[in-house]
């Protein structure tokens, strides 16, 4: 298949799931980086009228929401603006009774942000009848790159069956900003970070493994270590045999 044939076909997946949800709409959140760019502007073709971009800034990098602020102008979608600063210092400080420390890279701290901006998404999409929809793609899905009930806390996944190198090719043919594409991909948890460095292997490697099962025997043990160890992420939460 082209990549028109499989935006149409995505396109028509989101109408027929919007359809049978009998929700209003969509609702995602706009990180700055590529996945959300293409996951918006899908969308936006399927749901014209009631597709909802919410840009989330958490002691976040200033030039993420100038990026975010691009796409949804590339798009001409709809943006609100809810700055979590402020929530995510206060409940820092009444889990663990210090201020937040933003030189440390701590997970079970950097966690809190995802989950908040799920939470704040399906406050959104209450009020307004719409899904929340997941910016994750194939590749990260496999290796459980995402945070349980954070950014893996959603409704839908239009991109979910695309490896990134797909997600870049999508990208360019919907007319995604340049400076979003040529990004370095980053959940953006703490300064600095990016999910290479953080995975430690690119994004090519795991997408050779994933389509073509070849890499590096080194790479290969550390994708297949985190598939099994992610493997809870892909699951409903597991009940005892009756």
């Amino acid at each position: 298949m082209q990549v028109q044939e499989k935006v149409d076909s995505i396109v028509r997946w989101l109408k027929s799931i919007l359809a049978n949800s009998g929700a209003k709409g969509f609702v995602l959140g706009l990180s700055g980086g590529i996945d959300s760019a293409v996951a918006a502007a899908l969308c936006k073709r399927a749901c014209p009228d009631m597709t909802l971009g919410v840009m989330m800034p958490c002691y976040s990098d200033p030039q993420d929401l100038l990026d975010a602020r691009l796409a949804a102008d590339a798009f001409r979608l709809p943006v609100e603006k809810i700055v979590l600063d402020e929530v995510f210092e206060t409940f820092v400080r009444a889990l663990t009774g210090e201020p937040y420390d933003r030189s440390k890279k701590d997970l079970s701290i950097a966690n809190i942000k995802p989950r908040l901006r799920m939470t704040t998404l399906y406050f959104l999409a209450a009020r307004r009848k719409l899904l929340v929809v997941g910016t994750g793609n194939k590749s990260e899905i496999m290796i459980g790159y995402s945070t349980k009930y954070g950014d893996g806390g959603v409704d839908l996944l239009p991109i979910g069956s695309l490896v990134k190198a797909e997600v870049r090719e999508y990208a360019r043919f919907l007319g995604v900003p340049q400076e979003i594409i040529d990004k370095a991909p980053s959940a953006s948890l703490w300064a600095g970070q990016t999910d290479e460095a953080e995975m430690g292997f690119t994004y090519e490697e795991l997408d050779r493994y994933i389509l073509k099962g070849e890499g590096s025997p080194e790479t290969r043990a550390i994708i297949e270590g985190m598939i099994k160890r992610s493997e809870h992420k892909r699951m409903l939460p597991p009940v005892p045999p009756q």
